[in-house]
């Protein structure tokens, strides 16, 4: 702790305000939304395919609209953008305590993802700008904050919803509107630079479209974001497999968050330190990447309780929990960085919008594919082959990112450390 309250006053005031305004977003987001469809299918009475479709509509307005948001942040700036996005949320919050039919709800849903949207990219491009050459060190700061609130997020709102549901979305809605009145006094206003004439929307997304480096980037990064979001899918599947049907996998489910969390809010400062000296930013998310692909291995040995118990299974999916935490700790500063590198600090937000959106699509396509494969598999007793399959799609990210660091250089070669390990920063790559 002592460690971060260090690296946090290292920076000035922007950064900080970031920070605490990521934490504080991710906790009013994640203390509604992880009950939201139990009180739209209980509650509110909808059908299974209405809570899909708003769920579904919710996440395609933010993830389909980031390219939109980084191009407004680009072009207005990034200060408007955060603050158009928290009023937002504020409104769509506040609309989903209000109304109970469903064209409305799917209209409150829309605006909490559109708003997402508006301020993630003008956020990172914000932060990557006013950090400057310690972006790394930005970036692995910021994520500890992100993680704390996704940790801190759903016990707050599980509190509040045994009242409740309106209530916790009310106070979800309070939570953004203190935000906004802190970032609209304590954010200094921050533009993008810059680059000359002025062109239209259209010829900058050309321009982020044909940055092949950048795209091939994108694509091969999608891979971490979907072995990483197993923690919300594949793993918690794992876990009623673990303990059987007739009983709850809840403290199983719990603990793989409670660990994932505890290991990127103890760990990221101490990881991205060692990663940065070691190897800097293109050869760190090559290794990273080989963490996340490995981190399945457990569960290929054991993939269920059958071979040496319940507990062995349950430890082996712990454990690639937690190595799966390792892993996107290691991977989440040097990508958001190299994001920067590779658009040569140029329409940096718009570059930040289109990655969200590859890996947002990518995301999808991948939850669809382990979804299905998942349950055909256990029904057929092949269970050990989705952990097979998804260690095999990391050897592609990682021999994707390998090539790319060797063709297209993601960073520049590691900086000789300018600290010890135990000063205030750790040397940025």
């Amino acid at each position: 702790m002592k460690n971060l309250l260090t690296q946090f006053r290292s920076f000035d005031r922007p950064a900080q305000v970031l920070m605490v305004n990521q934490f504080s977003i991710n906790v009013g987001f994640y203390m509604l939304m992880p009950y939201l469809a139990g009180y739209l299918a209980g509650p509110l009475g909808l059908a299974a395919w209405a809570v899909g479709l708003v769920l579904g509509m919710r996440n395609f307005s933010q993830q389909g609209m980031f390219l939109l948001g980084g191009t407004l942040a680009d072009r207005l700036g990034y200060k408007p953008l955060i603050i158009a996005g928290c009023l937002l949320r504020v409104a769509g919050f506040v609309l989903l305590a209000a109304v109970e039919s469903l064209p409305a709800i799917l209209l409150a849903s829309v605006a909490t993802g559109f708003a997402g949207a508006l301020f993630n990219p003008a956020v990172r491009a914000y932060l990557a700008a006013d950090a400057g050459p310690r972006r790394v060190e930005a970036f692995a700061t910021f994520n500890v904050f992100y993680q704390a609130g996704i940790l801190l997020g759903p016990l707050v709102g599980l509190a509040l919803t045994t009242l409740d549901f309106r209530v916790t979305a009310l106070a979800a809605a309070a939570v953004f509107a203190v935000l906004t009145i802190v970032q609209i006094w304590a954010l200094p206003a921050h533009r993008a630079e810059a680059t000359g004439a002025r062109t239209s929307i259209l010829e900058d997304w050309r321009v982020v479209v044909a940055n092949r480096p950048f795209v091939l980037f994108a694509l091969a990064m999608i891979g971490s974001y979907v072995l990483s979001f197993q923690i919300y899918l594949a793993l918690p599947l794992q876990a009623a497999v673990v303990v059987g049907d007739d009983r709850s996998d809840t403290a199983l489910v719990t603990s793989l968050f409670v660990v994932s969390g505890v290991v990127a809010i103890a760990g990221q400062l101490r990881i991205t330190s060692w990663f940065s000296r070691r190897w800097g930013s293109g050869r760190s998310l090559v290794v990273g990447m080989a963490i996340m692909a490995l981190a399945f291995l457990p569960l290929i040995m054991l993939p269920s309780p059958a071979a040496l118990g319940g507990w062995a299974a349950a430890g082996a999916l712990v454990l690639t929990a937690a190595l799966l935490a390792v892993g996107t700790a290691a991977v989440f500063p040097f990508e958001m960085d190299t994001v920067v590198v590779l658009s040569g600090d140029r329409l940096v937000a718009t570059h930040y919008g289109f990655y969200n959106t590859v890996v947002g699509v990518g995301i999808l396509l991948g939850n669809l594919g382990t979804g299905a494969v998942f349950g055909i598999l256990r029904d057929a007793d092949l269970g050990a082959l989705i952990w097979v399959a998804l260690t095999l799609v990391g050897a592609v990210c990682v021999t994707a990112l390998y090539l790319l660091d060797r063709t297209a250089r993601l960073s520049p070669p590691p900086a000789e450390p300018a600290v010890t390990e135990t000063d205030e920063a750790p040397a940025a790559s």
